[in-house]
């Protein structure tokens, strides 16, 4: 009898992971340029600013801030752009406008209800 209940349990656990990587449906509602890093110029007398994209992407419950891992030349995806997107661990990969695109998660908070 022990042993039927640790195989449920075991079982259950096990789809939590699973459950986490099926796709979610958002829409990114908003995009920002935030510094991501430095770096040396040209001439080797000072250091500039690298600027990186952040997006929030909102779903019916939850909003996410995502940002590049490093500086690169992506062009920008267009807010109000639908997403259907994975999460994995601290990941966010999606598709827009036909290219793939994988983002750092920086943060998450949820969304709040409309007042009435």
């Amino acid at each position: 009898m022990r042993k039927a209940y640790l195989l449920v349990a075991a079982m259950l656990l096990a789809g939590i992971p699973a459950s986490a990587k099926e796709p979610q449906a958002g829409t990114i509602v908003s995009e920002s340029s935030v510094a991501c890093g430095s770096q040396v110029t040209k001439n080797k007398k000072g250091t500039m600013e690298v600027l990186c994209q952040e997006y929030v992407v909102r779903t019916e419950t939850t909003e996410y801030h995502v940002r590049q891992e490093k500086a690169a030349k992506q062009e920008m995806i267009p807010v109000n752009t639908s997403i259907e997107f994975t999460l994995d661990k601290d990941k966010m990969k999606f598709k827009a406008n036909g290219k793939k695109y994988e983002y750092i998660v920086v943060s998450e908070s949820a969304v709040t209800a409309p007042k009435p």
